[in-house]
């Protein structure tokens, strides 16, 4: 409880008040929150707008899921929203919509600010909105980092009606701009991904970007895992009626219920052989796979391997730059190429909803991480499959996942035949992959980047303490 304590106390005092600061005042309709408790379940019966309907049923969503039911009509009432469901379930949209639907009344400036904890999440949120947003041409720009800061300067001083940022990249452009980027009059603000947002990593971000924007606006916090300090803070306003609008449905971590899932055990030396066995099945040739591997270097020596073998994959993980992960994540969603080999910063919050098959060569070693893995398939109540290839080393992991999920993985049988046949197909291929990762330098180019960046810390770091010495003399 004490842990809980000091998260709100941390945020409240980055925000100077409350994280839901408002003025009392609200448009709040109590016939929209009833419509949100009622089992009316299309979009217009929502208050959305025609023009938001006809949007959505091109793209064939007819029918709210139920955060949507629940948050829209609490959104579009003026309400500060806590909205708390599983990854797949619609969270984007549960915002999205209703901040299109206002801006369609006053287009006018920065009009929402939406944070988020990871590159990747924040270009398909921004692809939402604009696939949404079309009938009213809406401008939204995405500020990350790992791309040019001088574009996404230039980008924001062309006032667009939804950013999309990461914390730390917001931080830089607003300290770096003196005053050049106004975020004093944006309506919304949006959190998502909540649970990370608040913790630890992102506070000083936070208190930057908090003292830059209006404290009289809308909040929105929407998360896959509902922490205690995010329900604290719910409950943070001592009047009722400034409290946030809370919808929790079950945010527990666990797998669902369309969800296949299987092991194969496998001697550790030939992993390898087993996932390119699979990968040719008739069952999963051609089907859209993301293998998660444990390290960068694993997933790009798998990727290169693949390549070799003529199956069409790509890669996606830390060590890549930010151009060449977007490159990457766009020709999988376009089903350009079949696989996607990704570490676990592929794991959350990306919504591909034609995975079919999510592989994982290398055992988590959270419970918590496997989840987030297989998530990536069977969403939004379609079906989908989950092999982990699990060698000697890995039985303790995988009876700490069947004790989470409480679920038993089904044992998937391979033809031990095809495997001698595949081996030494696969072994050299494994052998080529290596030697290239040793003729790129893969790790000391990495090293090098991470040598810069610590370099680059320190002298920012001096910068602000030489900064902070000179008011003290003046004063």
């Amino acid at each position: 409880m004490a842990g809980t304590l000091t998260t709100v106390a941390k945020v409240e005092t980055i925000k100077k008040g409350n994280l839901f600061e408002r003025d009392g005042s609200t448009s709040s309709s109590e016939a929209a929150l009833v419509r949100a408790k009622s089992k009316e379940t299309t979009f217009d019966q929502l208050g959305l707008s025609s023009w938001l309907v006809d949007a959505l049923g091109s793209l064939s969503i007819r029918q709210p899921s139920e955060i949507q039911k629940s948050c829209i009509p609490a959104i579009l009432s003026g309400k500060d929203v806590i909205g708390g469901a599983k990854t797949g379930s619609g969270k984007t949209a549960a915002f999205a919509l209703p901040i299109l639907q206002k801006l369609s009344e006053d287009p006018y400036g920065i009009f929402a600010l939406v944070l988020t904890p990871t590159r990747e999440l924040a270009f398909q949120i921004a692809e939402q909105f604009r696939v949404l947003g079309r009938g009213v041409n809406i401008k939204e720009t995405v500020v990350v980092g790992g791309l040019d800061m001088m574009q996404q300067a230039l980008d924001l001083s062309r006032r667009p009606h939804v950013v999309i940022a990461t914390p730390g990249r917001l931080r830089d452009h607003i300290q770096s701009s003196s005053g050049a980027i106004d975020l004093k009059k944006i309506k919304y603000l949006v959190m998502d991904e909540a649970d990370r947002l608040l913790s630890d990593t992102f506070t000083e971000d936070l208190e930057v970007i908090f003292n830059n924007i209006p404290e009289k606006r809308q909040t929105l916090l929407f998360t896959a895992t509902m922490t205690d300090s995010i329900l604290a803070l719910s409950e943070a306003e001592e009047d009722p009626k400034k409290r946030p609008f809370l919808y929790q449905c079950d945010t527990s971590i666990h797998t669902v219920s369309t969800l296949d899932q299987y092991y194969v055990f496998v001697p550790s030396h030939v992993r390898e052989v087993y996932l390119v066995h699979v990968l040719r099945s008739k069952e999963y040739s051609g089907k859209s796979t993301i293998i998660f591997c444990g390290r960068c270097k694993t997933a790009e020596m798998i990727t290169v391997m693949l390549k070799e073998l003529g199956i069409r994959c790509t890669a996606l993980h830390s060590d890549l730059t930010q151009q060449q992960r977007l490159d990457s994540l766009g020709r999988f969603r376009a089903q350009v190429i079949d696989v996607l080999i990704a570490t676990d910063v592929g794991s959350r919050g990306l919504d591909i909803p034609t995975v079919e098959l999510v592989l994982n060569f290398d055992i988590p070693r959270d419970p918590t991480d496997y989840i987030h893995r297989v998530g990536r398939t069977a969403r939004a109540g379609r079906g989908g499959q989950a092999l982990s290839i699990v060698s000697e080393h890995d039985i303790q992991l995988i009876q700490n996942i069947e004790a989470k999920t409480n679920k038993q993985m089904e044992e998937y049988k391979v033809n031990e035949n095809t495997i001698l046949e595949e081996l030494n197909e696969v072994t050299t291929a494994k052998r080529v992959a290596r030697m290239h990762l040793h003729d790129t330098n893969f790790g000391e180019r990495k090293q090098l980047r991470k040598n810069k960046r610590t370099a680059d810390d320190e002298v920012k770091d001096a910068s602000k303490a030489q900064s902070r010495g000179k008011k003290k003399v003046t004063r």
